[in-house]
């Protein structure tokens, strides 16, 4: 007899939408979750003076807790109800920290001085990328931070169906660098096998 786990059968097939990451939320099936605190935002949390955070997309919300103990305001979003349910039970975290929203309509608590990315560029379809930059530099004050993770591949890579969906690097360089200039950038030691090879830390500061 087969020991392999059944393959999860999903109804929708549009990451625009919230179903389609509600089904995957619900049926526990998230390999993009790394179930921790991603050794580059401890570091930059380490150095970095604590401010306001607007967390979009916080799937499970490991990181939330992290910011929260680091002194920063915190707000995250996610337009998946299982998902927000999962990150409000992470540790030191409370209900009005995390809300059921879209993140295009939206209106946060307060105007951020950091928004942390950590797998929404690459969960979208890439003609709604210009739509997300344009929400984060709407968001954004001038010198505010965009620091994250972003995942880069070749041509052969950013042509795959997803999600997750790869960028070029001429490609995010080229959606991003007329709003913001990139201040640091590093390959990170601890990226899930899903993301290996072309994940990177990148903090991005607002014109």
């Amino acid at each position: 007899m087969s020991t392999e786990p059944a393959v999860p059968q999903f109804a929708h097939r549009d990451p625009a939408l919230p179903a389609f990451w509600e089904e995957r939320f619900a049926q526990q099936f998230t390999p993009w979750n790394q179930s921790a605190v991603p050794q580059a935002l401890l570091q930059f949390l380490a150095q970095q003076p604590a401010g306001k955070v607007l967390i979009p997309a916080c799937g499970h919300g490991h990181e939330i807790p992290a910011f929260v103990q680091a002194g920063w305001q915190t707000e995250a979003s996610d337009f998946s109800a299982a998902a927000v349910d999962i990150a409000r039970q992470q540790p030191g975290v409370s209900p009005a920290m995390v809300v059921c929203a879209d993140f295009f309509e939206y209106q946060p608590a307060f105007r951020p001085d950091l928004i942390y990315e950590r797998a929404f560029l690459c969960a979208i379809p890439a003609a709604m990328r210009p739509q997300l930059l344009a929400r984060w530099a709407e968001l954004l004050p001038a010198g505010g931070l965009l620091a994250g993770f972003f995942l880069t591949g070749n041509s052969e890579a950013a042509a795959r169906r997803g999600p997750p969906f790869f960028i070029t690097e001429e490609d995010l360089h080229a959606l991003l660098e007329p709003v913001f200039t990139l201040r640091e950038q590093a390959v990170p030691p601890d990226s899930l096998a899903l993301f290996q090879g072309g994940e990177r830390w990148m903090v991005w500061q607002r014109r």
